[in-house]
């Protein structure tokens, strides 16, 4: 049986708060994490299921300034940057946002951050939860590259649901609707310029405002809440049920620094043909010829009502267990458990059902699922298994 944990987070110096957190602590919060080692908040008054409805018909404000940048600026900076990450990124336009895995000299995922090209020679990268700002620094020191690398006081607020862009505009003007998806650009705040991107942690329409100057914090998460009052805005935080349906994966619980980019499905984005050089090519190169061991996939089950996945949930075929759901919880609107899942490769493809042993419950049958969730060959599956 799992343990349950205390509810409560002893803070300390080493734990930052973010620009918002005064704003989140009045706002009804009742649960946080630690991104970044800095506060992320999980929970306010609202279950999972009815902060997963109101996101899909409504619009929530986030505080993510837990998604740290680092930054890279100087004439070697995309040089520095093209050897951390197998994506090509020659090609990036100023102003234009990208997904780039980046991997170690074994080959292995070490985060998997957005670029933001400022500049020819300016760049941020937006990241998820490991040190990559002491990574960089090192290789930068290491090879003697002409290039600056800090963590600049940017942190991102996001506003996300269908409402989001309506609400972006009454506070940010017209502009925001020519922004297109994976695009920013900069807007007036208080008499600053403001980066905005049309991005987001979520399957919704949405917005991430990287802050520039936390003493404006307060004052932007307050403008935000007044404006936002007609179109039923509420706090909020990155949904589970949300995550899963769309296929939107978690550094540090989909995928790990054991895993792979060709694992995670990631083999768009690796250059192994080309003649750009990145750190851990060669590694990669070899396991694209054998194979890779894992693949991540989408699994649906049923039986009860599943809450989130803490502790991964093992999968098994024929009494072998053959890989592991890492995020997992039940889906209201599809009416069956879903999950993320690591399963090895070895006959895959002749996989049809599985059996599922989540918390406290009895084995359960599912099936391998495309993501995200919402691609419609994944219905006839559900069906099989839904009860």
């Amino acid at each position: 049986m799992e343990k349950k944990m205390s509810a409560n987070l002893q803070m300390s110096r080493r734990i930052r708060r973010t620009p918002y957190t005064t704003c989140v602590e009045k706002s009804g919060i009742t649960g946080f994490t630690v991104v970044n080692h800095t506060l992320l908040p999980k929970a306010f008054q609202h279950s999972v299921i009815e902060d997963y409805y109101h996101l899909k018909e409504y619009v929530q404000i986030w505080d993510v300034g837990c998604q740290r940048q680092v930054e890279i600026k100087g004439p070697d900076a995309e040089f520095l940057i093209q050897k951390i990450t197998p994506r090509d990124i020659s090609k990036t336009k100023i102003g234009q946002c990208l997904y780039i895995p980046l991997i170690n000299g074994e080959g292995k995922i070490i985060n998997d951050p957005i670029l933001l090209k400022l500049e020819n020679d300016h760049f941020w990268l937006s990241i998820a939860d490991s040190d990559i700002l002491l990574w960089v620094k090192g290789l930068s020191t290491g090879m003697g590259l002409n290039v600056k690398v800090e963590e600049p006081d940017v942190s991102p607020l996001a506003i996300q649901g269908p409402n989001s862009e309506d609400l972006m505009v009454d506070i940010f003007g017209n502009n925001i609707k020519k922004l297109k998806f994976f695009n920013f650009n900069y807007f007036d705040f208080n008499n600053t310029k403001q980066l905005i991107a049309k991005s987001g942690y979520s399957s919704q329409l949405g917005f991430e405002i990287y802050l520039n100057n936390s003493k404006l914090g307060e004052k932007l998460w307050d403008t935000i809440c007044s404006f936002g009052k007609k179109y039923n805005l509420r706090p909020g935080a990155p949904n589970l049920i949300d995550r899963i349906e769309a296929g939107l994966l978690s550094f540090g619980n989909d995928m790990t620094s054991d895993n792979s980019p060709l694992e995670c499905g990631f083999e768009k984005y690796c250059a192994l043909s080309s003649d750009i050089d990145f750190i851990g090519k060669s590694k990669l190169k070899n396991e694209k010829n054998i194979g890779p061991k894992l693949k991540l996939c989408g699994i649906a089950f049923g039986g009860e009502a599943q809450p989130a996945c803490t502790i991964p949930w093992p999968i098994y075929f024929n009494n072998l267990k053959i890989g592991e759901i890492t995020s997992g919880i039940y889906n209201p609107s599809l009416k069956v458990n879903t999950g993320i899942a690591l399963i090895m490769t070895e006959n895959l493809d002749k996989l049809r059902k599985v059996k599922v042993k989540a918390l406290n419950s009895e084995i359960k049958e599912g099936v391998i699922c495309s993501l995200p969730f919402t691609i419609s060959k994944n219905y006839e599956l559900i069906n099989q298994i839904r009860y």
